[in-house]
């Protein structure tokens, strides 16, 4: 049996045809053509490809997406692609493909991979956090992505940061309309953001990091911000949660730094006398969005 897994990005759509085992056996992606209409067709044209070059018709088809399905109209919401809200995307893709989708917040996919068969394989509680351009939460629950009653399980992204400074209060506007969410400040735009200001020059993130490496004070400042910052919020995230491992994607999951440096930040701010949650990097990176759309659709379906 093969799964499809889409994986609707900011930028990117990727398509991908997954065997029993979890191997891939097609891989395709296109542009996102930042049109709803030209979008829905996107997908349909990628599924199809993905099928065609797996060998495969009819195949189950999974999408991760930003934002969520709202359970009460059925159409997209708190995306942040916001021409997509108050849209049927699952409905139209649906029509487009001529048969039933499913589909999930693009970060419940990602725990969703890493806890089947990645860096949470075997552990009954999984939490996904990406930190990338934006920043994300995903709840997998003995192997199922949880999304809750009102379909917002896991949207540590739009909380704000915990025990802030003086300096950290209502100090960032947030695309959704809010201020101080944690996308505002633990994403990997966010570490880019906090650079630049405080030294008035522009860098991306690994450029940042090799300015780290190179001895740079204000770097070294900007990535303890970032440390501090981050192990705030995934404390919080563990007081209400206390998942069995925390699994990091994104880009800023490749700062080797965040492995050794953020559990003691947990430690200290967590409610509890020890703190022994792994806080891992994901196994699959950047494959895990599309390989959990596809894991959407259980093996016995």
């Amino acid at each position: 049996m093969i799964r499809i897994g889409v994986d609707f990005g900011g930028t990117k759509i990727e398509a991908a045809a997954l065997g029993p085992d979890g191997a891939f056996l097609a891989r395709v992606r296109a542009p996102n053509p930042g049109d709803y209409d030209e979008a829905v067709g996107a997908v349909r044209d990628l599924v199809l490809e993905a099928e065609r070059e797996a060998g495969a018709t009819g195949a189950s088809v999974g999408m991760g997406v930003p934002g969520s399905v709202s359970p009460v109209t059925g159409r997209i919401r708190n995306a942040n692609s916001t021409w997509m809200n108050g849209c049927p995307f699952k409905e139209d893709v649906e029509r487009a493909l001529d048969r039933p989708i499913r589909l999930q917040n693009d970060a419940n996919c990602f725990a969703l991979s890493e806890a089947v068969d990645g860096a949470g394989a075997g552990a009954n509680v999984v939490f996904g956090a990406i930190l990338g351009t934006g920043c994300g939460g995903g709840v997998v629950l003995r192997g199922q992505a949880l999304e809750g009653r009102n379909g917002i399980a896991g949207e540590w992204g739009h909380g704000p940061l915990p025990w802030p400074t003086r300096e950290e209060h209502q100090a960032h506007k947030c695309w959704c309309g809010r201020t101080d969410c944690l996308e505002t400040w633990v994403s990997g735009s966010a570490f880019r953001e906090d650079y630049e200001r405080s030294t008035g020059l522009k860098a991306d993130g690994r450029a940042i990091i090799e300015r780290v490496k190179a001895g740079e004070a204000a770097a070294e400042a900007c990535l303890d911000r970032y440390i501090d910052r981050l192990g705030r919020a995934l404390a919080a995230m563990c007081n209400l949660l206390d998942p069995d491992v925390i699994v990091l994607g994104g880009g800023m999951s490749n700062v080797e730094a965040l492995y050794e440096r953020v559990p003691p930040v947990v430690a200290h701010y967590a409610f509890t006398d020890q703190f022994t949650t792994p806080i891992v990097p994901a196994k699959y990176g950047d494959s895990s969005g599309v390989r959990g759309a596809a894991w959407l659709w259980p093996l016995d379906r």
